[in-house]
């Protein structure tokens, strides 16, 4: 099990690869369910990404939400963007409340096999949801906002990756903020978000995969599963 201080440790590590690219603006449109989950409004440079899978449901990483030793963070407190632009937005939101994944933070400890995490927004957003699915062959795609880039979206669509052990192991990087953001797989019109960032480590991503129990509270949101 990798713990919360390994967490901490791997993204403040510097990337050695190029950062994840800007998205041309013409391509910007398409990911506006991509967007910053952030503290105290929409304009904190501190924040991670997360991406809506239903049209008040926003899926993200469980650090996001909590402390090295599981202190929730107020629901008040966050604010979700969605298709965050220098200024411009598709979509914005209060958070209503939010679920950690059960196992996240067993014995007070972040696991991040488990580092998971649901939002709630406050009111529905009118965006197309991105569905989830359950593949996990390349190219991946990793897509979402990080600390050189904060006010645009940044991705690659062209990763190679593996299963390793309980996480996916992608060879693109991430830097902090990327943190909740989606992989997706599928590819070119068909792209289905598997799994979630959660950590840099030796020049490669490690992303948790959706689980059963993401699947089993999208019950009510079933036509953007693809299960």
């Amino acid at each position: 099990m990798i713990r919360a201080a390994l967490l901490c440790l791997l993204l403040a590590t510097p990337a050695t690869a190029q950062d994840l690219p800007a998205l041309p603006l013409a391509d910007h449109s398409q990911w506006q369910a991509v967007g910053r989950l952030n503290t105290k409004g929409y304009n904190r440079r501190g924040m991670c990404s997360g991406a809506l899978i239903a049209p008040d449901t926003v899926l993200t990483a469980a650090h996001c939400l909590a402390g090295p030793g599981g202190t929730p963070e107020r629901a008040e407190n966050l604010h979700f963007v969605a298709g965050w632009l220098g200024g411009d937005y598709a979509g914005e939101s209060a958070v209503a409340g939010y679920e950690l994944h059960p196992r996240a933070y067993d014995n007070l400890h972040l696991d991040i096999e488990h580092d998971l995490a649901l939002v709630t927004l406050a009111q529905p957003l009118d965006i197309a949801p991105l569905p989830i699915g359950s593949g996990f062959a390349p190219p991946f795609a990793l897509i979402g906002y990080h600390d050189h880039r904060p006010h645009r979206l940044s991705g690659r669509f062209d990763c190679k990756g593996h299963k390793d052990h309980a996480l996916l192991r992608i060879a693109c990087p991430v830097r902090p903020g990327n943190s909740g953001g989606p992989v997706l797989s599928g590819g070119p019109g068909a792209w289905e978000v598997t799994a979630v960032v959660t950590a840099y480590a030796q020049g490669d991503t490690l992303a948790v995969p959706v689980d059963e129990w993401v699947r089993a509270r999208l019950l009510r949101g079933a036509p953007y599963t693809s299960d």
